[in-house]
């Protein structure tokens, strides 16, 4: 996260400052801070640190303030600021991160008051999503949630609009009426860009939402991934599916959906890997990515992965964040399963003490396999009361009808007669229709 010339933020991403996400010597030396509000965390600032860390910015520093709310102006006392001032040049810092989201007028008066830049935590998950973003739709959700925090703070600076994407935009300084400031064109343009995206996501949305018609079609079980970002659920999809898809230890390193077909006792599930929460996940990436978020409302299923290795008190706090993020998007009465992942980071004792802390939940490693036919086993029990017995007749110049059985189904006991197929199958109540006709007498 660098400034340009004229102050704006601009999006440095790993590339752009040559720093990974653990480069000791990168550019951007950044003292973290943050209000305690009597919070008991062992390590209040840990996430954002992981953050910067994922971002390519060193944390030089830390600093936390006991208050029971941030100052309305400046984000931190009067009494603080002096005391910060201090710290950054002990610590050599260029760069101030703050574990809130900042109103513009406490991001103005902190600059003004402490001499370097400062970014808030909104600012950092933007960047880090810009530098994940691989997919269409994942850029151009990324730049409507960018643009959309950047209206309250633009000053009239035209690079700040170039970084978003304005440069392709039409129009341009010629476009400017009479008497029209700067920064009203700025807004003006933004509006227009933000109102350009939703109109293209919508359309993507449509696309969607035609290929998930023809899944339902189907009728195959969807369960859906959710979890704290960095629990190992891309590892998990991995481990049940045979997929590849890329994993990394960062925040926030699957964005777009990844869906893969599961299959249990022979019968087909879709298994769909959805983006990470996190605590205080800024809203506006919450409504940007609700059309990607949309798999996990419409999951039949949805396995809530938790890191396993976590301290309690942790794990605790990012199952929360999780739970907020799904009643926020609707899907907190959707059923589900709690799976702590990582279970190879646990020791005997340790191991004990989860099962006894979380009795429902079911202990894995998708990186040993332990566990993980116990979930497949959970899985399938979960769709349990969605199947119906029957007993089907199938003459054997139908046996085009033995194979569609098969799909919706799974593993079938059958018999062969002299008038056709015999079969007890398990099929699902949304399905029995099709195959009245074959019901044996």
């Amino acid at each position: 996260m660098q400034r340009s010339r004229n102050g704006r933020k601009t999006q440095t991403g790993q590339a752009a400052n040559g720093a990974g996400v653990s480069n000791p010597r990168a550019k951007q030396r950044a003292l973290a801070i943050g209000i305690a509000g009597g919070r008991a965390d062992t390590d209040p600032l840990a996430e954002l640190k992981e953050l910067l860390r994922t971002a390519g910015v060193a944390t030089a520093g830390e600093a936390m303030q006991q208050r029971d709310a941030p100052d309305p102006d400046r984000y931190v006392g009067r009494g603080k600021l002096d005391e910060l001032k201090e710290q950054i040049a002990a610590c050599d810092a260029n760069l101030v991160a703050c574990d809130d989201e900042l109103a513009p007028r406490q991001e103005r008066n902190l600059e003004a008051a402490l001499g370097v830049p400062v970014i808030d935590r909104t600012a950092v998950i933007l960047d880090i999503f810009a530098d994940h973003a691989h997919s269409a739709e994942g850029k151009l959700q990324v730049e409507l949630a960018q643009l959309e925090y950047n209206m309250a703070r633009m000053r009239g600076l035209w690079t700040h609009l170039e970084r978003l994407g304005a440069g392709r935009m039409d129009g341009g300084i010629g476009t400017r009426g009479p008497g029209e400031s700067q920064i009203e064109t700025d807004r003006r343009l933004a509006r227009d860009r933000i109102a350009a995206l939703r109109r293209r996501l919508v359309r993507l949305q449509r696309n969607r939402g035609v290929m998930r018609t023809r899944r339902d079609r189907s009728s195959l079980p969807r369960v859906a991934l959710a979890g704290y970002t960095n629990a190992g659920k891309s590892t998990l999809l991995n481990a049940l599916t045979g997929a590849e898809v890329g994993v990394g230890d960062r925040l926030f390193h699957t964005l777009d959906p990844t869906t893969r077909s599961l299959e249990l006792s022979g019968r087909d599930y879709l298994l769909t890997d959805t983006v990470g929460f996190i605590e205080k996940l800024p809203h506006q990436l919450v409504e940007a990515f609700k059309a990607t978020l949309e798999e996990t409302v419409l999951a039949d299923l949805i396995l809530h992965v938790v890191d396993a290795g976590a301290p309690e008190e942790r794990r605790q706090a990012d199952m929360r964040a999780v739970d907020e993020v799904l009643e926020e998007i609707g899907a907190g009465v959707s059923p589900r399963l709690l799976v702590l992942n990582k279970a190879d980071l646990l020791d005997g004792e340790n191991r004990d003490e989860a099962l006894m802390l979380h009795p429902d939940a079911i202990l894995v490693s998708a990186l040993t396999g332990e566990g993980l036919d116990e979930l497949r086993k959970r899985v399938e029990q979960a769709f349990e009361d969605t199947l119906a017995e029957v007993e089907l007749l199938i003459p054997y110049a139908d046996g085009a009808r033995l194979s569609e059985l098969h799909e919706v189904a799974g593993d079938l006991d059958r018999e062969d007669r002299p008038d056709g197929v015999f079969v007890r199958a398990r099929v699902p109540f949304a399905e029995l229709h099709r195959f009245e006709d074959l019901v044996a007498a």
